[in-house]
């Protein structure tokens, strides 16, 4: 099975000067997008958990610290000038802020033209046009109503749409979407994941769909990695992950979710235990070996200095915690 783009044994460490306090976003974190299965895969985690570092290291923003990112097997440093071009064409992004992308001095146009332009799309503008107004149509937009306007013109769920139009022109083989629902209303959040699992399901696009919103992820997902201090606490299929989590950090997501019934009581979070490891917030440094969630982890024991590998709970899932050491390591 062909492997499109692969992070192997990948970390970042940002700050890494002399006087500079190291924080390390990513610790080795391996993953791969097969070319041949398109899936939708779902990166959930808080803040600060390594989800948009992920994504800046897939599309090449910037390097990793240790490991490697491939693209068909081959590091992306080592791509020849026709290879990164074609890299740029199959992996391309959605990002969170649908306003920020624009340059507001440029039409909407602007945005579509530019890579029908660069890539050689179309031989006329008269076809480019044909071909953006094609696209903005298989997106759910009505060209009118979105060519011959600057961004401010539009509502936030079509700057959003048009970026998705934008990453559908260059007919990509995976997408990373960065929070593509967090700047729009509920009403337009619908809408835009419609349109991401009509890009996989009809155009056999694969998806890297990053967010905090579990709801979502459920909803979209066919497999899904939840992150914790930049390491994968659980990864698998998505209905057995969220429907029966094991990890406490997974089970501390699911029991954050607020649920719509009066008698049933919201579990606003985990409380902090000092285990005996002296794996306290203090010492959870750039050069702690042990596990990342242990000073918060009701069950945290000795053992959990060390850091624990995944294990391989059932045939669609693993889970990075010594509650399963029983289980064979993945």
């Amino acid at each position: 099975m062909a492997t499109l783009v692969e992070l192997r044994n990948t970390s970042k460490t940002f700050g890494t000067g002399w006087f500079s306090r190291k924080t390390v976003a990513l610790r080795d974190f391996s993953m791969a997008v097969d070319e041949d299965e398109p899936t939708i895969t779902a990166l959930v985690g808080e803040s600060g958990s390594g989800k948009t570092t992920i994504a800046r290291l897939i599309l090449g923003l910037i390097p990793p610290t240790t490991g490697e990112v491939l693209y068909r097997d081959k590091p992306l440093l080592e791509l020849s000038r026709t290879e990164r071009q074609q890299f740029r064409r199959d992996v391309q992004v959605i990002f969170q802020d649908p306003f920020e992308v624009y340059n507001p001095f440029y039409k909407v146009d602007h945005a579509l033209h530019l890579p029908v332009r660069k890539a050689g799309l179309a031989s006329s503008r008269d076809e480019a046009v044909e071909v953006i107004e094609g696209t903005l149509r298989q997106v759910g937009l009505n060209p009118r109503d979105t060519l011959g306007r600057y961004p401010h013109q539009l509502s936030g769920g079509q700057r959003q749409r048009v970026m998705v139009a934008r990453a559908l022109l260059l007919s990509p083989k995976l997408i990373v979407a960065d929070e593509p629902v967090s700047m729009v209303d509920a009403s337009l959040r619908a809408t835009i994941l419609e349109n991401l699992r009509q890009l996989n399901t009809e155009f056999g696009i694969s998806i890297i769909y990053i967010t905090h919103d579990l709801t979502t992820a459920y909803e979209i997902s066919e497999k899904i990695v939840v992150l914790y201090r930049g390491v994968i606490a659980e990864q698998g299929d998505v209905v057995p992950v969220v429907q029966e989590p094991e990890h406490p950090y997974t089970q501390l997501l699911i029991g954050s979710i607020p649920m719509p019934d009066p008698d049933q009581k919201w579990q606003q979070g985990l409380e902090v235990v000092a285990p005996s490891t002296d794996a306290t917030a203090e010492t959870m440094t750039a050069d702690y070996a042990g596990c990342q969630f242990a000073d918060r982890c009701p069950h945290a024991m000795e053992m959990c200095s060390e850091s624990p590998p995944l294990y391989q709970t059932a045939s669609n899932r693993v889970v990075s915690c010594h509650l399963y050491r029983e289980e064979a390591a993945a």
